[in-house]
């Protein structure tokens, strides 16, 4: 696990977007590890937030509907 600072504006999608290279669609991943700051839609600066590693699931199918995933 690493932390991520928020800056100003900082919303979940786009810190997935920026500790998951590119990938914006790991919000859940992000707010299951910081609950307590599961009601905030966009960060002030200066909100340290724990970064867990990826699941190898979420990486393997990446944003592609299920349909799509063969």
């Amino acid at each position: 696990m690493s932390e991520y600072t928020t800056t100003q504006g900082d919303t979940w999608d786009l810190i997935s977007y920026k500790v998951y290279d590119g990938d914006d669609g790991q919000q859940d991943i992000l707010i299951d590890a910081n609950f307590a700051e599961r009601n905030r839609v966009i960060f002030p600066a200066g909100v340290t937030l724990v970064i867990p590693e990826m699941p190898s699931t979420a990486t393997a199918t990446g944003s592609l509907p299920p349909w799509r995933t063969t």
